[in-house]
């Protein structure tokens, strides 16, 4: 309660604020940016997003996307540095580690400013002076909704364009209200962010149904060329080279969902994705309920998450990193699938 009275106290008037959001940000990670940015210039803050790296196209319609600041963009990168380096408070939103920020890091950590964590992810790290933190929340967006409505008694100063914003987070990061997250609150939040005016049908067709040509060839040739499957170990993946991109002019956002295709075959447990960028293999895991693969995540492609979505990543090729997973399935098959067991046993 003391840091909570203490946080209440800094932004009770007006400061230079920042608000971040860890690399190649997803609609919870620029909703809950935009969301929170909106209702804290309403409260007389001078505030800024920069994020650590581009997103999706299909997330710009976001009130606010106009202004926010790619740290990439080596033309305004000294911009965002300086505007850090002034910050009075820094909002951390979506991430519990700040080497999710990547090369914004550094800058990040050696800033003055009061630290602020908003975050529904697990293992937590100790980085900043107030945590709003909670696996039980479904998304970060709906943190911020509690966090505004429940705890500052704000609800009067969300608009229409706030709950936009906050319901896409909510309703992503629930795979369209279908993942086990998606809990009786979390319906009670969404049905006060459409009285409160969020468009539901319209960001559903923003999100889901807008695709380029480029990009429904890509997912075509995937599922045709690229999906691996495997009855046995029950596991599908995808092994996404840069030459597959490349032919098809891939942008950022083009591969968001591809796992949850290779999930959805019937009889598998443990889906991937594996996918060849510059810097090396960036990988998403995703599990049925009963199969974790959150620790698996962490204890073997330097990952974590959420106990059915987790990513990791390899410095291995990508044959390698395929080759890799399919031998540790192999090798701690039956602790991976030791609950699903159990649970098989009881019915």
């Amino acid at each position: 309660m003391q840091a909570l009275e203490l946080f209440k106290n800094k932004i009770a008037s007006p400061a230079k604020i920042v608000i971040t959001t860890h690399h190649k940000p997803d609609a919870d990670a620029l909703g809950s940016s935009l969301g929170l940015k909106n209702y804290l210039v309403k409260k007389g803050h001078e505030v800024t997003v920069i994020t650590p790296s581009d997103y999706p196209s299909f997330l710009h319609w976001m009130k606010g996307n106009e202004d926010v600041i790619n740290f990439e963009d080596k033309s305004v990168q000294e911009k965002a540095i300086q505007i850090i380096k002034e910050a009075e408070i820094i909002f951390c939103l979506d991430f519990s580690c700040l080497s999710r920020l990547q090369s914004m890091q550094d800058h990040v950590k050696n800033s003055s400013a009061y630290i602020v964590n908003i975050d529904h992810h697990q293992d937590p790290k100790d980085f900043s002076q107030f945590s709003y933190w909670s696996t039980d929340a479904a998304a970060t967006c709906e943190l911020v909704y509690e966090l505004i409505v429940d705890e500052l008694g704000d609800k009067d100063l969300l608009d229409a364009d706030i709950a936009d914003c906050l319901y896409a987070g909510i309703m992503t990061d629930t795979g369209g209200f279908r993942h086990p997250n998606t809990t009786k609150n979390v319906h009670l939040i969404t049905a006060e962010l459409i009285e409160l005016g969020a468009d539901n049908t319209k960001i559903s067709k923003l999100i889901y149904d807008t695709n380029s040509v480029n990009r429904l060839k890509f997912i075509g040739f995937a599922i045709s060329r690229r999906l691996v499957i495997n009855q046995d170990l029950r596991i599908a993946y995808f092994a996404i080279s840069k030459k597959d991109l490349k032919k098809y002019a891939s942008q950022t956002g083009d591969t968001e969902g591809l796992v949850n295709y290779a999930l959805s075959i019937d009889g598998i447990k443990i889906a991937a994705l594996f996918t060849e960028r510059e810097d090396g293999i960036k990988i998403s895991f995703r599990s049925v309920e009963e199969v974790a693969v959150n620790k698996f995540a962490q204890e073997h492609f330097n990952g974590g998450g959420h106990k059915n979505a987790s990513g990791g990543k390899s410095d291995l090729t990508l044959s390698e990193t395929t080759e890799k997973f399919e031998q540790l399935i192999k090798e701690n098959i039956n602790t991976l699938y030791n609950q699903l067991e159990l649970i098989h046993e009881k019915n």
